[in-house]
């Protein structure tokens, strides 16, 4: 049975729907984090990582924090424009 099946006893004890829309929202955001971080890993790898190893160089470090941070500034300004043109 999986967190939104009733339970087939039939007892009393099924989700409300406030508590599904709450557990369908969170399972939301988790699944758009890990697409966030997953495109994130593999755009900035692709651009940054030309020698893969053990390690990360300094300019590789840096490079991938630079696009991380691009990354994140550009998605939120994209959902502020998405948020704006809702209103």
């Amino acid at each position: 049975m999986d967190s939104f099946s009733s339970p087939s006893s039939g007892s009393s004890s099924q989700l409300s729907a406030q508590d599904f829309m709450g557990q369908l929202k969170t399972q939301l955001a988790q699944a758009y984090a890990e697409e966030f971080l997953e495109t994130v890993r593999g755009k900035c790898f692709d651009k940054c990582i030309t020698k893969p190893g053990s390690s990360l160089s300094g300019s590789e470090s840096s490079c991938v924090s630079r696009c991380v941070d691009r990354y994140i500034e550009a998605t939120g300004i994209i959902s502020k424009a998405l948020f704006s043109m809702q209103r």
